[in-house]
């Protein structure tokens, strides 16, 4: 097996990139505006991923899924993050109980109008406008069973380039010691940022509550943890029990 001693293991872009996230002015241009993102979610992403240089189009503003009040069942706010923390043990690499909660998320947004870019144009939401994101196949798999072969559901590896008005992202490991393949995978920031950054208006994040109890082994985990400790501090949190027992 070969090995990489010292940096000589990094690619050029982060061997020119040092200790920076973002490429310094002197050596070139950072493309700093973003005509996707919703400015809550924005906000998240420039923070935790671009040094604080990234930022908004104004028009993105008026970006979101339109809940009169009542109208919704489950959520109150069309556009930002949303945390939904659903309680279960034991879960690997794929949540029957969070696949529950992200059909019955989804069948409680289709419908709604959708304020565009700009404001000026609505449609209703569709299946077409969201990307349900899971780190693993099994949940994935889980997900397609539930909502069918019309939902855009994948890996974030699947959507890489790709966009939704609503990205709901389920967690699916009830804790961290769960994960298979452990917090450089589940909390990678890559990852998360690529199926947060997907969203125009609406993130919405399903996991369990015991992922923020991780017990870390090294500094590169606490690090991992509290990037999601950070987007969890950007979301509005809700709890919703799962009904399985009356399936």
């Amino acid at each position: 097996m070969g090995t990489h001693p010292g940096e000589s293991g990094k690619s050029a872009l982060e061997y020119l990139l040092g200790e920076h996230a973002t490429i310094p002015p002197e050596y070139g241009v950072f493309l700093n505006q973003t005509w996707r993102l919703n400015p809550d979610i924005c906000r998240f992403i420039s923070e935790a991923v671009y040094e604080n240089r990234l930022v908004s189009h104004p028009d993105t503003s008026h970006q979101e899924i339109l809940l009169p009040e009542g109208a919704s069942k489950i959520l109150s706010q069309g556009s930002g993050i949303v945390y939904v923390s659903v309680s279960h043990e034991g879960n690997t690499q794929s949540s029957e109980e969070e696949a529950e909660i992200i059909e019955r998320i989804v069948n409680d947004l289709l419908g709604h109008p959708v304020k565009h870019f700009g404001g000026k144009d609505t449609s209703s939401l569709s299946l077409d406008d969201i990307l349900l994101v899971a780190p693993f196949n099994m949940q994935v798999r889980l997900l397609q069973n539930r909502l069918g072969d019309q939902a855009r559901i994948g890996s974030v590896d699947k959507f890489q380039g790709q966009e939704a008005q609503v990205v709901i992202v389920s967690m699916c490991s009830s804790t961290l010691e769960d994960s298979p393949r452990g917090a450089e995978f589940l909390f990678d920031p890559n990852r998360i940022n690529v199926a947060i950054s997907r969203a125009q208006s609406l993130v919405v994040v399903v996991g369990s509550p015991d992922l923020l109890n991780a017990r870390c082994q090294t500094i590169k985990e606490m690090e991992l943890l509290n990037l999601y400790c950070w987007l969890l501090e950007h979301a509005k949190h809700l709890e919703l029990r799962p009904c399985l027992e009356s399936r």
